[in-house]
């Protein structure tokens, strides 16, 4: 009863005071005091609080901005930002889309030439593997020649062979980024026709 007639008394007191354009809050302290002021002290930026009008009628609550609540918004408005930016690329691949091609027959002509390019690459790099294989088994062949006749293998042609299954070892992980890259192709030119059919309903 006490404080309510304190609070009465403030409120007619500011009425009178301040101007009505005035903003006054009322928050309560770590000590479950009700406090009310024109300005928040800093020491209570952390604890809600509410917007009093002149004439004392509450306007409008503030929840206190926590870390955990900050932390919180600021991983929403990123969200919203990421989900922002990924909708104007797609808005900008679609228009990319629509003004290349003109039918889905265009999209297989490019799928056509850009393979080629990484299938011939495939190829020399299959003739590069073949004869490097060819030259180990041959190596290997002439090593067999002197275990069988019991005889030890020329240090010299150990080292061969050592590099002849290095370079085709090479040659074969050297031929798996070519064919990910063929794939990884496929995958964007099915997508993109996909997608072309999608927008436009043209699947010829």
């Amino acid at each position: 009863m006490i404080k309510l007639i304190l609070f009465i008394a403030f409120v007619a007191g500011a009425a009178l005071s301040f101007p009505a354009a005035a903003k006054m809050y009322k928050w309560v302290d770590n000590n479950g005091v009700t406090h009310y002021g024109e300005t928040v002290p800093p020491e209570y930026a952390n604890k809600d609080r509410q917007e009093l009008n002149h004439e004392g009628r509450i306007v409008k609550s503030e929840e206190a901005i926590t870390p955990e609540r900050r932390r919180a918004k600021e991983q929403e408005e990123a969200k919203k930002r990421d989900a922002a930016k990924t909708a104007l690329e797609q808005k900008r691949r679609d228009t990319t889309l629509i003004n290349t091609y003109s039918n889905v027959q265009e999209i297989d002509l490019a799928r056509n030439r850009s393979l080629q390019q990484i299938d011939a690459r495939i190829d020399a790099m299959n003739s590069s593997i073949k004869i490097a294989n060819n030259n180990l088994v041959g190596l290997q062949k002439e090593a067999d020649g002197y275990t069988g006749a019991n005889k030890p293998i020329p240090a010299s042609l150990q080292e061969d062979l050592k590099e002849a299954q290095a370079r085709l070892t090479k040659l074969q992980q050297e031929l798996e980024n070519p064919i990910a890259e063929k794939a990884a192709m496929n995958a964007r030119f099915d997508a993109d026709k996909a997608r072309y059919i999608e927008l436009t309903g043209k699947k010829k």
